[in-house]
């Protein structure tokens, strides 16, 4: 499942401090292009670098290094058993990009990539930020209660990420709350994530530690008047994850912003409407 034109590579990073135990992990991704860099951050749970990016990677790489890699607990990179937390994937992503030897790139993330490249940005210089339909925007969300009173029956939510992936017709019925449409090729490559009950563990994990009594743990809405990178919003007016609201109301809190909603479109903005976002996106880091 690798985008054309991409090198697959390995790289381990060393997570931890003196306070905790250093932990080591083998992270595979997505290499193409030359030029200045930019790092591509997938969603939590049904998600990996050439899900979210298949068609970004190739367009991107014509005037850019881009990086995309599988966070740890996702596709090919390793999947310990531990507790994902959004702090954990901003200290992983610091991790990688020493190891690279990248002092400043542009970020782009979707979903709970959006928060980890967002909980970056605000500690860390970057050339440029893009936040698709991002999660950290926001205190709730109508569905939070439900899904964190599931969490609690750890059997019940295996059985619902058994069910989902049963074969490509729940599969489909599963994407129906994410998306407006989506192709054969969508299904047939949210199927294989759904085969890998790792990848549910680690969804599972972040969730606890996300979904709280009171809403959402990390929200950096407050934060926003503190960043200075110009920032892209881009978020999809059918979204029944995370309203369009929560991007409309960024962008009047940040220095330097640039908000683009999408008509008919729902949570996946990339695999939904490739060309404008590939065409929005390409013209925001060139600008």
């Amino acid at each position: 499942m690798v985008p054309p034109r991409s090198d697959s590579r390995e790289i381990t990073v060393t997570t931890g401090s003196r306070r905790r135990r250093a932990n080591e992990t083998t992270i595979r991704y997505l290499d193409a292009g030359e030029g200045p860099p930019v790092v591509l951050l997938h969603g939590i749970g049904l998600d990996a670098a050439a899900i979210s990016w298949k068609h970004a990677i190739p367009e991107l790489a014509e005037t850019h290094r881009v990086i995309a890699p599988d966070l740890p607990g996702h596709g090919e990179s390793d999947k310990p058993r531990r507790r994902y937390t959004t702090e954990y994937y901003i200290e992983t992503l610091e991790a990688l990009l020493t190891e690279l030897g990248l002092e400043t790139v542009s970020l782009a993330g979707i979903s709970m990539g959006g928060c980890v490249a967002l909980g970056y940005a605000l500690e860390n210089d970057v050339d440029r930020l893009a936040l698709v339909d991002s999660y950290g925007l926001g205190t709730d969300a109508p569905w939070r209660p439900m899904a964190a009173m599931g969490l609690r029956v750890p059997v019940a939510s295996t059985v619902l990420w058994q069910t989902m992936g049963v074969n490509e017709g729940t599969v489909r019925d599963t994407l129906r709350g994410y998306v407006t449409s989506a192709s054969e090729a969508f299904v047939e490559e949210i199927h294989e994530v759904l085969q890998d009950p790792d990848n549910g563990r680690t969804l599972r994990s972040w969730q606890r530690s996300e979904f709280r009594s009171y809403g959402f743990r990390t929200c950096y809405l407050d934060e926003l008047t503190e960043l200075n990178a110009p920032t892209l919003l881009v978020h999809g007016d059918d979204d029944t994850l995370l309203p369009t609201s929560w991007s409309e109301r960024a962008a009047t809190k940040l220095a330097d912003s640039e908000l683009h909603v999408f008509e008919d479109c729902g949570h996946w903005p990339p695999r939904e409407r490739p060309e404008r976002f590939n065409s929005v996106l390409t013209e925001f880091l060139a600008s």
